[in-house]
């Protein structure tokens, strides 16, 4: 590894590309062999959380002052862990002085309580306020219309297909259902979040209420999901606050026939020795938003926190489509500043000056380091191709 120390530095760019174009191709023959990917795979895995070879390189002393930087690292995250159960708290403390705003919305949409004149009024922003005579001509349309419907039918009661409807608008939640869904969604009343004790360890439950329907004999349906918020032993920084660490279904008690979760299929089998044929009946797992409540997947924990901490909370504005617009605004300002921050340095500041890295006399080892592990993933990628070659041979 020395004689690179003695390379032209005219020669390395060199090395780089060749390095470049001989990845490429391999990269390209290994995506079409799997045996060459599975073990290239276990051979990353056990590289995964290797040390670079820097602090291998730092003096005894040094190490020993970096080892009491990270015991003080682990203490912040103790004190973190305790920073997430008092904010647990507090959401429990708020869950009950919300709770009697989201009953009122439940009597609402099941038309159990019917607001007054005052509630109903909502003043437009004023980009939305039209003038007074756009605004009479537009109540007369709608008074002709509303009396033609009344003839029609009979007035609506409450909301219909609320919840229905926010699932539908909110595309981590419609991916879930298939249309034998819908007609058991229309009876969904509403969604609670019921949080755990006080000195219990840290969990959620969500609450699914039904009114009585054809398909099941509950009227709640639950999922329950426990958390931890403290760090783990063996690899404490690893803590970014309270992680959901399992969750539990419920049984759902199905009317006869009516379990969508289940489908019955009929297969052709052929007597290998006869060669006669007959219809075998089967039942399988049938694609359905109430797998929900049976055991979970990994991407289940992210829609019960999505149904915790954006759903229940703001359900109306996911029904006007509202909150998905906000939504969309968010990750369009986050995309844009980022992008446009060094633009805006630019713009603003005379005195802006673009980052750029003199390399000095002490960032000789690091690049002698680099070619080093050049030099080595050039040896790898030999020895790669060599194992490679055997197999195809």
């Amino acid at each position: 590894l020395s004689c690179l120390d003695n390379i032209d530095i005219s020669l390395r760019p060199s090395l780089w590309v060749f390095a470049l174009i001989l990845a490429r191709q391999l990269t390209m023959q290994m995506m079409q062999n799997p045996q060459i990917l599975a073990a290239l795979q276990e051979r990353l895995d056990g590289l995964v959380g290797s040390p670079s070879g820097y602090m291998e390189s730092l003096p005894k002393v040094v190490k020993r002052r970096v080892n009491a930087l990270k015991n003080l690292q682990v203490k912040c995250a103790h004190i973190e862990a305790k920073f997430y159960e008092e904010v647990h708290e507090l959401e429990r403390k708020y869950a009950a002085l919300y709770q009697p705003l989201f009953d009122k919305r439940s009597e609402i949409v099941r038309a159990a309580y019917e607001p007054t004149d005052e509630e109903c009024e909502w003043k437009q922003d004023e980009e939305e306020e039209l003038t007074v005579s756009k605004q009479e001509e537009m109540k007369e349309k709608a008074k002709v219309e509303e009396e033609k419907k009344d003839e029609e039918k009979e007035d609506p009661k409450g909301i219909p297909e609320f919840w229905l409807t926010v699932f539908k608008n909110v595309d981590l939640l419609s991916e879930m259902l298939q249309e034998h869904d819908e007609p058991i969604l229309k009876h969904l009343q509403d969604i609670k979040v019921k949080f755990s004790d006080a000195g219990q360890p840290m969990s959620f439950t969500l609450e699914f209420h039904f009114e009585p329907n054809d398909f099941f004999t509950n009227t709640v349906l639950t999922k329950t999901y426990k958390m931890r918020s403290e760090p783990d032993e063996s690899d404490p920084f690893s803590f970014d606050g309270p992680e959901i660490m399992g969750c539990t279904g419920c049984t759902i008690d199905w009317n006869k026939g009516k379990n969508i979760t289940l489908k019955t299929i009929k297969k052709k089998q052929k007597h290998k020795g006869r060669g006669t044929t007959r219809t075998v009946t089967k039942t399988v797992p049938n694609d359905s938003f109430f797998n929900f409540f049976s055991p979970p997947e990994a991407a289940d924990f992210e829609i019960g926190h999505f149904i915790r901490e954006r759903i229940v909370p703001r359900a109306v504005l996911y029904f006007t489509g509202e909150a998905i617009e906000d939504d969309d605004d968010d990750v369009s300002e986050r995309h844009t500043s980022s992008e446009g921050e060094e633009e805006a340095d630019e713009e603003n500041d005379p005195d802006y000056e673009p980052k750029v890295r003199v390399q000095t006399s002490t960032d000789a080892p690091y690049s002698r380091l680099i070619l080093r592990s050049l030099l080595c993933l050039l040896v790898g990628l030999h020895n790669f191709c060599r194992l490679y070659i055997s197999m195809v041979i």
